[in-house]
């Protein structure tokens, strides 16, 4: 199993004070290869279910495994370690370097990990996105398209096993939807699990399968 959560949960404090279950005794396992999307409304713990699932956010309770490790288990340097190694991240907010270039953010796994002929591999990402004509440009410089293809091509440098998606068709046209969408389904393909998370069921129908988020619990679909 690639991917493991047993009986995870986490909760925070609302602005009220009060105690916002966010993730509430969820149960998750994927394969390699398999392509899984989460579906739900907004505010349903889609994301912190991603972010627990990372190795960026620590269960209350409950744990994780990723190749069979423990990453919340790791002290902090080894966790980043892992997951720059393991993991590759679509984040809905990009979260690109600002002053870096398209090339230079693509690159940018690529201090966290050893990899091979890594500006040959940045160039090809940057060529597969069609981003050959902005690879010099600033994120401030590129339409959001343009930012989350960049985005895309980062968390795909480092030939991730487990790639987690939050919501990265959110504000993109038809055709880079289709883009995104395609490019996932041909990672999993290839052996990566995929993890989407998503409130678009055309989305959510490229997956292998589909699981209900609502109110922190996992219903499958």
């Amino acid at each position: 199993m690639l991917l493991e959560l047993e009986n995870v949960s986490r909760s925070y404090r609302g602005r009220n004070g009060s105690r916002v279950d966010a993730v509430q005794n969820v149960d998750l396992a994927m394969e390699p290869g398999e392509f899984v999307a989460v579906g739900g409304p907004s505010g349903s713990g889609k994301s912190t279910l991603l972010l627990i699932a990372g190795g960026l956010l620590a269960p209350d309770t409950g744990t994780v495994h990723v190749l069979g490790k423990q990453p919340y288990a790791m002290n902090a340097d080894e966790r980043s370690r892992f997951r720059s190694v393991t993991l590759g991240f679509v984040f809905q907010q990009f979260h690109l370097v600002p002053y870096l270039s398209v090339l230079e953010n693509v690159l940018a796994p690529s201090l966290g990990a050893a990899i091979r002929g890594a500006n040959s591999r940045a160039e090809q990402l940057v060529a597969r996105f069609g981003l050959d004509n902005r690879i010099g440009h600033l994120p401030g410089e590129m339409s959001t398209g343009e930012r989350q293809r960049t985005a895309m091509a980062r968390a795909l440098m480092n030939h991730p096993k487990l790639l987690l998606a939050d919501e990265p068709t959110g504000n993109l046209d038809q055709e880079n939807q289709d883009l995104l969408l395609d490019c996932l389904r041909e990672e999993a393909s290839c052996g990566t699990a995929v993890l989407l998370v998503t409130h678009d069921q055309q989305a959510a129908g490229r997956a292998d399968r589909t699981i209900g988020l609502h109110d922190g619990q996992l219903h499958q679909k």
